[in-house]
């Protein structure tokens, strides 16, 4: 399979995980926890689907293969870290959600 497959393939599994993050917050917002921690182990299921394959890529140009420039390896590229970034975010909003949570229970009992 060619590697303009492989970006293609890396887009949409990071993509994915990005819609999965994305919606997990929206559930900590709501305060339904149980929903976003499975959607953040469906993000990350995906998250890492795409980074082993962008692996692999990098892998086969280390060992001599190389892979020519293109703007869909570019934006592969960029989708990857993108997701990355909503991972980590991700867990620094859970973080606070969860906070709020703790200190509304507090002043409210």
């Amino acid at each position: 399979m060619n590697d303009e497959m492989e970006w293609l393939k890396i887009i949409t599994a990071v993509g994915n995980a990005r819609s999965k993050y994305i919606e997990a917050i929206q559930e900590a917002k709501a305060g339904n926890y149980e929903a976003c921690n499975a959607l953040v182990r469906e993000g990350n299921e995906s998250y890492a689907a795409g980074h082993r394959i962008h692996a692999e890529l990098i892998s086969k140009e280390a060992g001599g293969e190389k892979n020519e420039f293109s703007l869909l390896f570019m934006h592969a590229e960029d989708q990857l870290m993108s997701a990355e970034t909503f991972k980590i975010l991700l867990h620094e909003f859970l973080d606070i959600c969860r906070r709020f949570d703790e200190l509304e229970r507090r002043i409210c009992s």
